[in-house]
């Protein structure tokens, strides 16, 4: 009970203490971390495909270089600069243009453009095709559509008549229970 009364004393006597004279205490914000770092790798031990080194001086502002080998077995290196500024990469080789077509492809892609615009030209005629190019039905597949069609109307005359049965057994039960209200009220 008394460690009860001094401590709601000492917190009054804290709370209505003048703190005027003590000074702001501000913390400083660390100082720059530069760090540098490097690695190379591949895909087995004693073969480097890939390397990639990085270092910042700080304040925000980081230099690196990657290296990878690419589908053609040639070495290709970005260096780079990121700042407040944004990411800035520059690549050491240009990759190459894409290879143009040899006189085959450029004749075969000239045969399907040509092809694609008669196609076109005779659906824009006659968008719905005539009864002679429709696919005709062998007659497998037309005894398999008739079976198909043959069992289609068994099983929807199943149906109905298991919906009559049911809709006569639930009138009945529908008279049961009003014969049964009626004889109730009486």
């Amino acid at each position: 009970m008394l460690v009860q009364v001094l401590l709601i004393i000492s917190s009054a006597a804290l709370s209505s203490c003048d703190v005027a004279h003590l000074e702001e205490i501000s913390t400083e914000p660390p100082p720059p971390r530069p760090y540098a770092f490097s690695y190379t790798a591949g895909r087995y031990p004693g073969h480097a495909d890939r390397q990639h080194a990085e270092v910042s001086d700080g304040s925000g502002v980081v230099r690196g270089t990657f290296s990878y080998v690419d589908p053609r077995h040639k070495v290709r290196t970005v260096d780079y600069v990121a700042d407040k500024e944004g990411f800035h990469p520059v690549l050491s080789d240009v990759p190459p243009e894409h290879p143009a077509d040899s006189e085959s492809v450029a004749a075969a892609k000239d045969r399907h453009f040509q092809l694609y615009a008669k196609i076109a030209e005779e659906h824009a005629q006659h968008p719905f095709p005539d009864e002679t190019s429709v696919p005709r039905q062998s007659e497998a597949v037309k005894a398999a559509a008739a079976k198909h069609a043959q069992l289609f109307r068994v099983i929807a005359e199943q149906h109905a008549r298991i919906a009559a049965e049911r809709e006569l057994l639930q009138q009945e039960e529908e008279e049961k229970l009003h014969l049964q209200e009626l004889g109730q009220e009486q």
